[in-house]
């Protein structure tokens, strides 16, 4: 073979590579682009919500914890009041895990509880539920993204209307 011929076949063979490589970075891009999307809760939203609950909370003379929890129920922002108890970290994580896991308030699982005794097991169903008053689902434009929970003041009443607070602060239902 000649050094012409070996000069033509390394440059055809260097172009088809070149097209190849295109070609497949068009396919990879085609599949990324059919991936699909979850909304999520930024840090930005879910430290507001937790300021807010706790500066309610603090308006009302409570001395609280707020958590905030992204959709999976990791933990995304713990706030512990000063002189709120230590079981209050645990109970505004659990509530709050609790919200964002079963999409809706647990003063209201709390009290369908009481009314239908024969779902009990729930409470049992995983050990970081906690089905007291005081954790709501966050939705935004419909998505649910995470829960907010509130554990500390005298009630979970109360605690619901600190966690309520925080959802009005970032404009989620």
């Amino acid at each position: 073979m000649s050094n012409k011929s070996i000069l033509k076949f390394s440059c055809n063979f260097a172009v088809a590579s070149l097209v190849s490589m295109i070609m497949l970075s068009g396919v990879s891009s085609a599949q990324a682009a059919e991936l699909p999307s979850s909304p999520y809760l930024p840090l930005e939203l879910a430290q507001k919500a937790a300021d807010a609950a706790m500066a309610q909370c603090l308006a009302d003379g409570f001395n609280v914890s707020v958590a905030v929890v992204e959709r999976s129920g990791a933990t995304k922002v713990l706030i512990k009041g000063d002189n709120s108890g230590p079981h209050t970290v645990g109970s505004s994580t659990g509530k709050a895990f609790t919200a964002a896991s079963m999409g809706r308030s647990t003063l209201d699982l709390a009290n369908f509880l009481k009314e239908h005794r024969e779902l009990d097991g729930l409470r049992d169903m995983d050990p970081r539920m906690v089905i007291l008053g005081g954790g709501l689902p966050i939705k935004i434009n419909g998505a649910l993204v995470g829960g907010i929970g509130v554990g500390g003041a005298p009630g979970g009443d109360k605690d619901e209307v600190c966690a309520k607070a925080g959802l009005a602060s970032i404009g989620a239902e």
